[in-house]
């Protein structure tokens, strides 16, 4: 999949390119660039300001 494989080589974690699982969370700016990744106990709310950073 040419998504997956763009966000995990934009943005490896801990464990490299891999996913933990399917909750891994992607920022990706308006213009492509993977601003941040998350682990998959992120909640939302923790997110928000990095969110409200790139719009």
């Amino acid at each position: 999949l040419p998504l997956f494989k763009f966000l995990t080589e934009e943005r490896p974690g801990l464990i490299g390119e891999a996913i933990k699982w399917n909750f891994t969370k992607f920022l990706v700016d308006r213009d492509g660039n993977v601003v941040k990744r998350y682990a998959p106990k992120t909640v939302p709310e923790k997110m928000k300001p990095d969110i409200e950073a790139v719009l």
